[in-house]
């Protein structure tokens, strides 16, 4: 099993999926041979995560201490 990382490219009116050639020849699939193909979406974890963790602080009140703490 191979774990790549391609483009979805516009084929028509659907999306198509090129396999590298080298990943392709190792294994071992040609035109016209069935293959299974997990998908996952890539994701921006910084995005994901913004805005769901609690603090009992806000952002504000955090930036004044840690400028307290480094300057007095």
């Amino acid at each position: 099993m191979e774990t790549v990382k391609i483009r979805a490219r516009a084929w028509g009116n659907s999306v198509g999926l090129v396999i590298p050639k080298e990943i392709a020849e190792k294994e071992g699939i040609k035109p016209g041979k069935e293959v299974e193909i997990l998908i996952t979406k890539k994701t921006n974890v910084l995005k994901e995560t913004f805005g769901t963790m609690k603090f009992k602080k806000s952002a504000q009140e955090m930036k004044d201490e840690l400028r307290k703490e480094l300057y007095d």
